[in-house]
């Protein structure tokens, strides 16, 4: 559709230990200003990944990163060993999956919990690992600084916030799960909060212990990417916006340019956090 070489980096989809079918019945219902999906990780596993997809997203040009998720620690472990060995020069740790029953984003809910699964990986594992939390953590805040000190190279903010759809004619749950991740242009404000507040904590820590944050919500124009940036991002992930227009990630990049043009801004960290 477009040339990707001008991305900065793609995220393969969650990857888990085994290959998984997903969730059955309903994914993808259109909410006002959102979107709800309710794919449950579906994916082909890291070894078939590693042998199929990665060739692929390696010869693409921008930094390939693999979302590795699990149901156990030793899910999470394993398939973080077999990644170790491959040339994907980053991990997303996907600890916040809403759509899944078991694992998902039960890992980080809690700071325990979170750290342990980043402890899992990052045992096993020299290459950076962004961890990618969830905005259902009871303090969401909490648990990214005890990734951090779990040995987090740098800190996602966040996965899709959780919701209820009901079909009105059958007066049943839309989705098979019940619940569903909400993502898209309605979440954006919330988590526009989740990133500046992690910052905020982030830019606390000795010099030394920060990590860069990568914001993630409703981002669908360069607008959106110059709020998540003000707000302390080092850079952003577009997910939801790419369903509403395919080249949304291209006229963010184009935008983004034209905005430091017209500021005067030569690098993004001249207005990285200035709102905070």
């Amino acid at each position: 559709v477009f040339d990707i070489s001008r991305l900065g980096g793609i995220c393969s989809k969650g990857l888990t230990l085994e290959p998984r079918a997903g969730n059955e019945g309903i994914r993808i219902w259109e909410t006002p200003a959102g979107v709800m999906n309710s794919i449950g990780l579906q994916n082909p596993g890291v070894p078939h990944f590693i042998q199929h997809e990665m060739p692929e997203m390696l010869k693409l040009g921008p930094v390939a990163i693999a979302n590795l998720s699990g149901s156990t620690l030793e899910s999470y472990a394993e398939g973080a060993k077999l990644l170790d060995k491959t040339p994907v020069p980053l991990i997303e740790l996907n600890i916040s999956c809403p759509n899944v029953t078991k694992g998902g984003a039960a890992w980080g809910l809690t700071c325990q919990t979170a750290q342990s699964a980043v402890k899992a990986v990052r045992s096993v594992t020299s290459k950076p690992i962004a961890v990618k939390l969830t905005p259902a953590a009871a303090n969401l805040t909490e648990v990214a600084l005890a990734c951090i000190d779990s040995g987090a190279d740098a800190l996602v903010i966040a996965n899709s916030f959780q919701g209820i759809a009901i079909d009105i004619e059958s007066g049943r749950p839309v989705f098979a799960n019940v619940k569903a991740g909400l993502g898209g242009p309605a979440v954006r404000p919330m988590a526009l909060k989740n990133v500046y507040e992690v910052v905020k904590a982030v830019n606390e820590l000795p010099e030394n212990k920060r990590v860069p944050v990568i914001g993630s919500g409703g981002i669908a124009t360069w607008q959106d990417a110059v709020e998540f940036i003000m707000a302390g991002a080092s850079a952003v992930e577009v997910g939801s916006g790419t369903f509403i227009n395919p080249f949304a990630m291209l006229n963010i990049i184009d935008g983004l340019k034209a905005f430091m043009m017209r500021k005067g801004y030569a690098s993004i960290e001249e207005f990285r956090g200035c709102a905070l």
